[in-house]
């Protein structure tokens, strides 16, 4: 037993410094060759500053909405409901977003709701909506800021992030910068 027990220990030692020590700070290292030294990209519009990697909450008519979130954007929190999708409570929530979207938004059929707009994502704190979520919403947008329903579709094509290398994942759009260029909007 006590050939096993001091190996174990020597191990144990090695693992705790290793992923305690180096692997923090070789995170950390790396994390300062990226932008804003790995502490996410920080936006400053009107003196405020925003984290554009982190959802931030978007409810008011004027503006795009943000994906819906299931810890209320809280980064210290962040994780989904953990609700399948047959559970009563979670389809509630669901209907319950469907409805308050038509209702905000008259001129949308049920069908054309894209899932990003009624669906939390698994950390909640999602900052990004789809193409499509973004299109949808601009008649009501337009409607509201008394602009050009073409104008609003320029801005969600400029503001379309592309996949990376042209080929991982789906074309997104970040809703802080898409809502702080619609306020650029004359």
């Amino acid at each position: 037993m006590k050939q096993n027990i001091l190996p174990a220990i020597r191990l144990t030692a090695v693992c705790l410094v290793f992923f305690a020590g180096f692997y923090t700070l070789i995170g950390f290292g790396i994390a300062q060759f990226s932008p804003d030294n790995g502490k996410g990209e920080i936006v400053t519009f009107n003196n405020k500053k925003y984290y554009a990697n982190i959802g931030q909450a978007f409810t008011e008519d004027q503006y795009f909405w943000s994906r819906p979130s299931a810890v209320d954007y809280n980064a210290a929190g962040a994780g989904g409901s953990n609700k399948g999708p047959n559970n009563p409570d979670y389809l509630k929530t669901v209907q319950e977003r469907i409805d308050n979207f038509l209702k905000h938004n008259p001129d949308i059929k049920k069908s054309e709701i894209p899932s990003d707009l009624v669906t939390a994502s698994g950390s909640g704190l999602d900052p990004n909506i789809s193409v499509q979520a973004a299109n949808v919403q601009a008649k009501r947008i337009a409607k509201i800021r008394n602009l050009n329903e073409n104008q609003i579709e320029k801005l969600i094509t400029s503001n379309t992030e592309k996949p990376f290398l042209g080929i991982f994942g789906t074309e997104k759009i970040n809703v802080l910068k898409l809502n702080i260029a619609l306020d650029g909007l004359k």
